[in-house]
């Protein structure tokens, strides 16, 4: 989904699947954790929303966004109907960024095709800090939110 210019974060609830009886791990990076705080809390009030019991909500800490594809295929044996994969990755002067950008989708993508719920990718790959705040609560709206709207949604096509 392309932000430019919109708040994607808005939805009509009452068109989102309730989330009664669902549980869902929430794997979140320690790395930018100015950003991954605010997508937790986005994803996490709107699980709650959406009837999930907090004591259904799991999160489980990893250091950085390569290890959100490790902290995921640990968890999805665990009885999870989906798993939220939190991260920022935000780019700097050396080729760090693609390669991690890169490793990070790939594995998630892998999860999705090999695993036994969904895994929902909710990492932010920006340019500078601006554009993270932008998508993690700011002008753009937060990205936890719409990760948890797929999970809930994605949860329920299982």
């Amino acid at each position: 989904m392309s932000s430019s210019q919109k708040n994607l974060s808005n939805y009509d609830f009452s068109m989102v699947p309730n989330g009664k009886g669902l549980r869902i791990a929430l794997i979140v990076s320690e790395w930018n954790s100015q950003i991954t705080e605010q997508l937790y809390n986005g994803a996490e009030s709107t699980l709650i929303k959406q009837n999930v019991k907090k004591s259904d909500i799991l999160r489980f800490n990893v250091p950085g966004s390569f290890e959100l594809i490790y902290g995921a295929k640990h968890v999805q044996n665990k009885n999870f109907n989906a798993v939220i994969v939190i991260g920022s990755i935000i780019k700097g002067e050396t080729k760090h960024f693609d390669f991690i950008c890169q490793a990070v989708a790939n594995g998630i993508a892998s999860l999705n095709s090999n695993g036994i719920c969904p895994v929902i990718f909710c990492v932010l790959t920006d340019n500078d800090i601006d554009q993270a705040e932008d998508r993690s609560g700011g002008k753009y709206g937060n990205k936890g939110i719409e990760a948890a709207v797929s999970a809930l949604k994605m949860a329920k096509l299982t």
